[in-house]
């Protein structure tokens, strides 16, 4: 288990929970109060593990808490919260959604979808 750099002032800790499998990735992660105090803490993701053709759909995928974060941007920004780092983290992280798609509808064109294949 290691756990990730967040940034400053942090109440939260991100701890990787297995090791690189097949792509070099991680798939479990937990996040916890930085103190520790909250039983079980505040959430656990689990990553897609392995091609979903040959695994089934077993986890999340990044794009999934990606939309997330969008969603929960685009909401402080039409309300009281609205400001100009939350607009440019939400611009990102379209930016990144949109290229994660892009390469997901380049492997349907291809297809190798779902597989280990490049």
């Amino acid at each position: 288990m290691r756990t990730l750099e967040i940034g400053q002032h942090r109440f939260t800790e991100v701890q990787v929970m297995d090791e690189p499998a097949d792509g070099g990735a991680c798939h479990e992660y937990r996040i916890l109060d930085a103190e520790h105090l909250t039983v079980g803490g505040f959430g656990f993701v689990k990553f897609q593990k392995g091609p979903v053709k040959e695994n089934g759909v077993n986890g999340c995928f990044q794009e999934d808490l990606i939309v997330i974060v969008i969603d929960r941007l685009r909401c402080f920004q039409a309300g009281d919260y609205a400001c100009r780092e939350n607009a440019l983290a939400l611009t990102k992280l379209e930016e990144a959604l949109h290229w994660l798609n892009h390469r997901t509808n380049d492997r349907q064109d291809r297809g190798v979808e779902g597989t280990n294949d490049k």
